[in-house]
């Protein structure tokens, strides 16, 4: 999924502002220090319909988001249940909100490259099995292992605070 363009470009803006171009937020994205101290905000939906909403530490890598979560969560079994999220993000000039299916990885080449991101931004995650185990995680995460996610989003809105402003939405195949 790295790398993708989209297929559909609509613009939301209400002030006369062009559609922002795809390319703004990615360079946003290929941009963040994986230490940098960014929460990223999971959105699901349980099993009675009620949204849940959770701070999650996630990462960007090579075009994909990721996510890791314990077993026992909500969010993981709101996901168990219903595999379709959000994940919102604030950035220097820029909101973001990446809609999709959450996906669970177990591939062993993926889970390194994303264990050696994390462990680039201070949290030691290796792999163990087809997931992740660490010294700590967040308190909320319970025990290890952790599972790691990808949201293979297929819309992206953003709303730029800094100029030149815009709201756009993207769509990807």
């Amino acid at each position: 999924m790295a790398d993708r363009a989209p297929i559909e470009t609509k613009n939301l803006d209400g002030y006369g502002n062009a559609a922002l171009p795809w390319r703004r937020p990615k360079a946003l994205l290929d941009a963040i220090d994986p230490s940098a101290m960014i929460t990223w905000f999971l959105g699901t939906t349980g099993p009675d319909g009620r949204p849940h909403a959770a701070g999650v530490g996630a990462l960007w890598v090579d075009g994909d988001l990721y996510f890791t979560s314990g077993d026992g969560t909500k969010k993981s079994k709101d996901l168990t249940a219903n595999p379709f999220a959000s994940i919102g993000v604030s950035l220097e000039g820029m909101d973001l909100v990446f809609e999709g299916a959450v996906e669970r990885v177990t591939d062993r080449a993926t889970l390194e490259s994303v264990a050696a991101a994390y462990a680039s931004g201070g949290w030691p995650a290796r792999v163990d099995g087809d997931a992740f185990t660490a010294p700590f995680s967040a308190p909320s995460a319970g025990p290890a292992p952790w599972s790691l996610y990808r949201l293979a989003f297929d819309r992206v809105i953003a709303v730029a605070s800094a100029e030149p402003h815009g709201a756009t939405t993207w769509r990807f195949a």
